[in-house]
């Protein structure tokens, strides 16, 4: 499977997509590259959330593994989304191309990590990498796989856990230019914490909150006015992370002065007069003669 990622992540393709080594090729040369930022966490957390799971084709008797290619720091918290991951026994290889900055590879990447973490100054040196990064993905498998046939005592934790770790019912509600409130209904299971993300759809820097899992609201602040936002909620347990909630809505426009009225004229000043908008500091007040010809 693959996805790409800026500020919006991108399957590309799922687990179940392609059967054959010769139909990845083929995807993979038709590839369209997706310029943009750099959300890391943002982007591991889609690959949880949609590409590990079993309508995506992932197995749950299969070993999960990641392998993030990036050629920059990531903009949002990364280690926090990979922490989820590798608690869920999702081992992660980071690879670095470029500006990547190297320690917060070894931070995101899966122990040993002279085996999961690989840079490299420019992207034709990454072939390089093939040879080894094969060798050591296989291997790392068949260990996996061998601890288990020999009754390995750990327990397999599946990636799909269900409506029981899943809250439902989110409500988005005293929507204003700066502001909105959000709540849901709990799980039967009560999280750990639940983090919440929120970011606009048309692009912007993804920002996040983290509230105890007794908590089942929140009220976001300091947004930008008459923008759409896109909103998740995923509860956090300590080895899991359920479904998230999602919801969309748009804040409102800033207030506007209304009713403008002119009097006291003369020869060369006017009174201007109007109704207060809400909540704002200052009034800029623009005036130009009007072509010849227009109304009053």
């Amino acid at each position: 499977g693959l996805s790409q990622y800026s500020s919006d992540p991108r399957t590309e393709w799922d687990l179940s997509a392609h059967t054959t080594r010769d139909r990845v090729l083929e995807a993979v040369r038709n590839l369209r590259y997706k310029g943009g930022n750099t959300f890391t966490g943002l982007a591991l957390t889609h690959v949880l959330e949609q590409n590990l799971k079993p309508d995506a084709g992932a197995r749950l008797e299969a070993e999960k593994l990641v392998i993030l290619l990036t050629d920059g720091k990531s903009q949002d918290d990364a280690n926090l989304a990979a922490q989820t991951l590798k608690n869920m026994g999702i081992e992660i290889f980071a690879i670095g191309v470029k500006n990547a900055d190297e320690a917060e590879l070894k931070q995101v990447a899966s122990e040993p990590l002279e085996l999961t973490v690989y840079n490299v100054l420019d992207f034709p040196l990454l072939s390089s990498l093939v040879g080894r990064l094969t060798r050591v993905l296989c291997t790392r498998i068949k260990e996996k796989s061998s601890k288990e046939n020999a009754g390995s005592t750990g327990k397999d934790i599946p990636v799909n856990m269900g409506p029981q770790l899943s809250p439902t019912d989110l409500k988005i509600s005293a929507v204003t230019s700066k502001s909105m409130h959000l709540t849901w209904s709990p799980p039967p299971s009560p999280p750990k914490k639940y983090r919440v993300m929120y970011y606009p759809s048309k692009g912007g820097t993804p920002k996040e909150v983290l509230l105890d899992g007794a908590v089942s609201s929140l009220r976001l602040s300091n947004l930008t006015s008459h923008t759409e936002y896109l909103v998740s909620v995923f509860p956090i347990y300590d080895t899991v992370v359920g479904d998230g909630l999602r919801g969309v809505t748009s804040t409102l426009p800033l207030s506007a002065p209304r009713s403008l009225r002119v009097s006291e004229l003369s020869h060369n000043s006017i009174r201007l007069s109007w109704k207060a908008a809400q909540g704002a500091s200052q009034y800029l007040v623009l005036c130009s003669a009007a072509p010849s010809g227009a109304e009053d």
